[in-house]
């Protein structure tokens, strides 16, 4: 089983305003609502590959009823802990005129170690031995800076494979307890490394490094437009950026994310998994929202997925 953690979730409003201008009235001329957040976004791609998971973190009030309501509209299976206060709404805001992308996030509720901590104890008794963990996205306020750290030591203690997606000070922290994948882009792992790196055979150096430094069994170095870098202990592997029209990159990330864990799940070969996450991170990019890109559209760019060892 996959299991998605999404610890300061969200419901995303993203609307479409073209030539966006500060300090003056703007109409919005399109406008759809999403569950959102990291693990949630994740959860949404796996439903459209036909794996099943369970989405799970901390959720509040009519917000995150709301959000509960809709996973189950999706047939997404959830199991959120309910605390004090209101989960955010964020506001995301595409102008397909200037092709920027602007986020306005709320803080979310505030939580206590100790909720985190029961939290943690509940699931790590049910993720075991063959199930994949994903970690992903910001922290709500209170929580330890040290919670990714905490949370990939008990899962895997617990048997559970790690697929961590965090930046900054999270991803500092969860590295140092050995996830089995992480997923940074090229900005973060050179933040990581503290020196600026570009070129592939740069990442795919300081990967190796932070892999033997941390004992990461895997990383993948996403680059944008440029593609993407997979370090495994034996190969790299780079695979080119698809073409394809943007309306929005909310999410992408997501996306490569859902497909790594599903990957990871079903042992599959870096190969299959290379063409898998390029193609569903491309589809992404051509939908609006944090909707999940169908299936239908992610098979049909598979084939055109280019990648060469490096």
């Amino acid at each position: 089983m996959i299991y998605t953690v999404t610890l300061n979730p969200a419901l995303d409003k993203t609307v479409e305003i073209p030539s966006l201008k500060v300090d003056a009235v703007n109409r919005i001329t399109s406008m759809r609502t999403d569950p959102g957040g990291k693990g949630i976004n994740v959860s949404k791609v796996i439903r459209e590959l036909g794996r099943e998971s369970i989405a799970t973190g901390i959720l509040g009030g009519s917000t995150g009823r709301t959000i509960c309501a809709a996973l189950d509209a999706m047939g997404i299976r959830n199991s959120f802990r309910f605390v004090e206060g209101e989960t955010r709404t964020n506001l995301k805001v595409i102008d397909p005129v200037n092709h920027t992308n602007t986020d306005l996030n709320e803080p979310g509720v505030t939580v206590s170690r100790e909720i985190l901590d029961d939290l943690l104890g509940e699931l790590a008794r049910k993720a075991g031995e063959g199930d994949i963990v994903v970690l992903s996205g910001s922290l709500p306020k209170g929580a330890p800076q040290d919670t990714y750290g905490v949370w990939v030591r008990a899962f895997r203690n617990a048997g559970a494979k790690v697929v961590l997606d965090v930046d900054g000070a999270l991803l500092e922290a969860g590295i140092k307890e050995s996830p089995c994948l992480i997923k940074p882009n090229e900005h973060e792992l050179s933040a990581l490394m503290g020196e600026k790196l570009s070129s592939p055979a740069e990442l795919a150096e300081a990967s190796r490094a932070l892999m033997e430094r941390c004992g990461i069994e895997k990383i993948v170095v996403s680059m944008g437009a440029d593609g993407a870098l997979y370090v495994t202990e034996r190969e790299t592997l780079y695979a080119e950026g698809l073409k394809v029209p943007v309306k929005s990159t909310v999410g992408a990330g997501d996306s490569v994310v859902a497909a790594l864990a599903v990957s990871e799940e079903a042992g599959s070969s870096l190969e299959d998994t290379i063409r898998l996450s390029t193609a569903c991170g491309a589809a992404n990019v051509m939908c609006s929202g944090t909707q999940a890109a169908k299936y239908d559209v992610i098979r049909e760019l598979i084939p055109r997925v280019v990648f060469r060892r490096l």
